[in-house]
C-alpha cells in the first residue's frame, strides 16, 4: 500500500513536472510585453528580487543626500534613467508603458521614495534580469549609483535646485523661414 502511494506521488509530480515544461515549450506561455503575466508571477518574482537583494546585504549609503550628491544624481539620472523612468511634471516616455513589467515612473505617485537607497543602488548596479533593466556597474562609478538612489529615494523631497536640474531640455528652436532659406543651398542657374 504504502509502495503504491510512493509510486503514485512520484507519478504525479512527474506528470506536473512534463504539463509545466509543455506549458512553456509549447508556447503557450505569455512572452510578449503586451500579454497578461502569469498566475502570481509579480508576486513570485517580487519577492525572489527582495530576497536576493536582502541577502546581497547592501551596505547604508557612504555619501549623503546633501544636495551636491542630489545633483549629481541628477545630471546621472537625467542622461541614463530618464528615457524609461521619466522626469518630474512629464508624460511618462513612451518607452515606459511598452515594456514588461512596466518601468517604475520614479517622479509619479510614490516611485521608489518608500524603498531604501539600497535597494535602488542594488538594482541600479546589478539590473534585473528579463526586465529590460540594464546593469550600470560598468557603466557608471560606484558614487554615480549611490547618487541616483540617493536622488529617487528622496524624490519627493527635492530641492529646487535639483528639480531644476531635472527639467529636460526645450526644444530647439525653429529657425525663422528667412534663415532657413538663406542657409539652403542656392539652386543652379542656367
Amino acid at each position: 500500500m504504502f509502495k503504491a502511494f510512493v509510486v503514485g506521488l512520484l507519478v504525479g509530480v512527474l506528470l506536473l513536472a512534463g504539463g509545466v515544461y509543455y506549458y512553456f515549450i509549447s508556447g503557450m506561455a505569455p512572452v510578449a510585453a503586451a500579454d497578461p503575466h502569469m498566475p502570481y508571477e509579480r508576486r513570485m518574482a517580487n519577492r525572489s528580487l527582495d530576497a536576493h537583494i536582502e541577502k546581497a546585504k547592501v551596505p547604508p549609503p557612504p555619501i549623503q543626500p546633501n544636495e551636491e550628491n542630489l545633483l549629481g544624481g541628477a545630471k546621472v539620472y537625467k542622461e541614463q534613467c530618464a528615457v524609461c523612468h521619466g522626469l518630474p511634471n512629464q508624460p511618462p516616455p513612451v518607452i515606459a508603458d511598452n515594456m514588461y513589467p512596466h518601468a517604475t515612473l520614479m517622479f509619479k505617485d510614490k516611485g521608489v521614495t518608500d524603498d531604501p537607497a539600497a535597494v535602488s543602488y542594488w538594482k541600479a548596479a546589478n539590473g534585473i534580469r528579463m526586465t529590460g533593466m540594464p546593469s550600470f556597474k560598468d557603466a557608471l562609478k560606484d558614487t554615480q549609483l549611490w547618487q541616483v538612489a540617493l536622488l529617487v529615494a528622496n524624490a519627493d523631497k527635492l530641492p529646487d535646485s535639483v528639480k531644476k536640474e531635472l527639467a529636460p531640455e526645450p526644444p530647439p528652436a525653429a529657425m525663422p523661414p528667412a534663415a532657413a532659406a538663406s542657409k539652403a543651398s542656392p539652386s543652379k542657374r542656367k
